[in-house]
């Protein structure tokens, strides 16, 4: 996506693989920048796939006339870790009101089938003033 370069999800290798107003999948394969010191891929990294799938798919889904939208919660499970392969995060929208938005989103390793973690969201919908 042209307007993620130079940014965060830019910078990981974040890939927008599908995109609509009721289901974003976005993924990165993982390399050395997507691990903690400690050789496990960093949560930072997994929350960052997650976050940016559901806040692409506020982006498609915004009422009209908003102006934009900004994260004002997100909860993270972890569940397993993946060490090579490709990450992929599915995100859904389970509530689009005139205010909120809430974003579900599940994290697989796409290598082992496992589920790495479930993330949730809540948008808050900016309008102009």
């Amino acid at each position: 996506m042209a307007r993620q370069e130079g940014f965060l999800p830019d910078q990981l290798g974040i890939k927008v693989l599908e995109a609509t107003p009721e289901r974003m999948v976005l993924a990165f394969d993982v390399a050395k920048a997507h691990h903690a010191p400690n050789g496990f891929l960093h949560a930072g990294a997994v929350v960052t796939l997650a976050d940016t799938a559901c806040g692409y798919g506020t982006m498609l889904a915004l009422p009209e006339g908003a102006s934009g939208f900004t994260t004002i919660e997100l909860k993270s499970n972890f569940f397993a870790t993946a060490l090579s392969g490709r990450v992929v995060a599915t995100a859904i929208p389970v509530h689009r009101g005139r205010t909120t938005q809430v974003w579900d989103a599940e994290v697989v390793s796409e290598e082992s089938g496992k589920r790495m973690a479930l993330f949730r969201c809540t948008q808050s919908v900016l309008w102009p003033r």
